[in-house]
């Protein structure tokens, strides 16, 4: 499955737990692995906590500290920070399902991670089981 993610800034953690849900309830497997995949230099994808949001502040805050956006890169575009970034979370989380349900643990969500926003965004979603 692939599904669209609309960014609204340049650096942002969204939810896309639900989209990952769904994937694995219109699937035919009762267990199994899905995995999420995003196609993007400048972006990423990541678990980590939903319960408290400054978890999400501080992992941003801490990114845009250690790798800013105007250090004296050579790239181009101008956006090295963003593939930096995107390289150190990853392109890519597998997590397993039974009965239809994610096997997260309670406080974990997977997050579409924008470096280089605001974008229209694609994740892709494989179910296997």
């Amino acid at each position: 499955m692939r599904y669209s993610v609309k960014t609204e800034r340049k650096s942002q953690f969204i939810d896309i737990t639900k989209l990952v849900i769904q994937s694995v309830k219109e699937s035919t497997a009762s267990y199994g692995l899905v995995n999420v995949f995003v196609p993007h230099t400048t972006a990423a994808v990541t678990i980590n906590e939903n319960s408290d949001p400054d978890v999400v502040r501080d992992i941003l805050f801490w990114m845009d500290e250690s790798i800013p956006e105007n250090r004296e890169f050579k790239h181009m575009e101008g956006n090295s920070d963003a593939h930096i970034k995107a390289s150190l979370v990853g392109s890519s989380v597998t997590v397993p399902f039974r009965d239809n349900s994610l096997m997260l643990g309670i406080w974990q969500c997977i997050y579409f991670c924008e470096f280089d926003g605001p974008r229209n965004r694609e994740v892709i979603v494989t179910v296997v089981g």
